[in-house]
């Protein structure tokens, strides 16, 4: 399952890929194949349904993309410690490209259920030449799920597939 905001904009192991046209933003995180597609000078739908992303919408404040994300359901953790929230949760992110290869992630994160006040972290995002997306396959075609089940039910199979 998504690791949803902002754990999955942090993992630094994973590339990520930003794409940037007129009218929309959109990410690319190799972690988990996750994307996000984030219409520019936009307004959230009125029939949000939650989400592990939440649903963005962005803007440009000089040389600062600021992304509003709320629409989330309750299903992941802010950080990788079980930090929870609940539905909620609002985060506004600011990304800002300081010079060529270096783009400052700053994130906000509100949620009055579960916080007392906002939470807010800071990541640097650095350009790794030639670096391409590849594909993210936790367990290929869920075979290891039926594996697991079989040893669990008592039927261990240790032979290789």
């Amino acid at each position: 399952l998504p690791a949803g905001l902002p754990r999955t904009a942090m993992l630094g192991l994973f590339p990520t890929q930003i794409i940037q046209t007129p009218k929309q933003i959109v990410i690319l995180y190799e972690y988990m194949n996750v994307f996000r597609v984030i219409p520019l000078n936009a307004n959230h739908p009125d029939d949000l349904i939650p989400s592990y992303m939440g649903d963005s919408v962005g803007h440009w404040e000089g040389d600062t993309l600021v992304v509003d994300v709320i629409g989330f359901n309750d299903k992941t953790w802010l950080a990788g410690t079980g930090t929870f929230h609940s539905d909620a949760l609002h985060i506004t992110e600011r990304y800002t490209r300081v010079d060529k290869d270096q783009i400052n992630y700053d994130v906000t994160m509100v949620d009055p259920n579960v916080l007392t006040k906002p939470w807010m972290l800071h990541s640097t995002v650095m350009l790794r030449e030639g670096t391409r997306l590849q594909e993210y396959i936790c367990a290929e075609n869920n075979l290891d799920l039926e594996r697991y089940e079989k040893i669990l039910k008592g039927g261990v199979n240790f032979t290789r597939q």
